[in-house]
């Protein structure tokens, strides 16, 4: 669920990039935008107006969609109270074996007690 909302999520976010770097730049108090024909005349499909009013609606209902799935997608990493940690996750694993029964911690299976050294491997002075 959690995996299909983040999809969801980021198409959002890329749509509304995409949306926002349609718009025409008003330029603030820089003089820059502004001004400018409309293209298409009153009677068009989308005139100048037009087309800012449908960019300017789009981007609201998207950025109020990715508003709500990021909501959504925090309340669902919240969700579960219980701490846990990657290496309570990970599958114990049967000690190795070695040749003539013993275990890399020095014990030994099944009841054997290890094989002394019959000679140091280092001269004793």
């Amino acid at each position: 669920m959690s995996q299909i909302l983040l999809v969801i999520h980021l198409i959002l976010a890329i749509a509304m990039i995409g949306v926002v770097l349609l718009q025409r730049s008003e330029g603030g108090g820089l003089g820059i935008g502004g001004g400018g024909g409309g293209g298409g005349g009153m009677s068009g499909f989308l005139t100048g107006r037009g087309t800012a009013n449908l960019l300017t609606r789009t981007t609201a209902i998207l950025a109020a969609c990715f508003m709500l799935t990021s909501i959504v997608l925090s309340i669902l990493a919240t969700g579960s109270t219980e701490r846990r940690s990657l290496i309570d996750e990970l599958p114990v694993s049967a000690p190795v074996q070695q040749p003539g029964g013993a275990t890399p911690g020095g014990a030994t299976t099944g009841g054997e007690t290890p094989a002394e050294p019959a000679e140091p491997s280092v001269p004793v002075e």
